[in-house]
């Protein structure tokens, strides 16, 4: 959760497995191994000095976290999905970001909160 939230992509890495995947549904990209999902957070989730919250929950029995991009412009932090952790032992094996903001209300979380 600190290493997403401060854009540390090299922490980010360290925490998964070696043939981690990261996928996105319902988009059809999905990116394997550390220097592929090195190489699309660098480049698309943490660019421009992207900045987020993450809140924690649970999905299925797994660790989960709603997820929100902070406004650069107002002091609004805006709905950008839920993340699932699928863990084999203590790194992620598999890291699934469902793009549907309206999931978050099945979760309890609001689409947007104050920063």
């Amino acid at each position: 959760m600190r290493a997403f939230e401060s854009g540390d992509v090299e922490g980010i890495v360290a925490l998964l497995t070696g043939d981690a995947w990261l996928t996105m549904p319902p988009v059809p990209l999905e990116y394997q191994g550390h220097d592929a999902i090195r190489g699309f957070l660098a480049a698309v989730a943490m660019r421009d000095g992207r900045s987020y919250r993450l809140i924690p929950t649970r999905a299925n029995g797994q660790p989960a976290f709603a997820c929100y991009l902070r406004d650069p412009a107002t002091p609004i932090l805006h709905a950008h999905g839920v993340i699932v952790l699928t863990l084999e032992g203590d790194r992620i094996s598999v890291l699934t970001r469902f793009l549907d903001n309206a999931l978050l209300a099945v979760f309890g979380f609001p689409r947007s909160l104050r920063a």
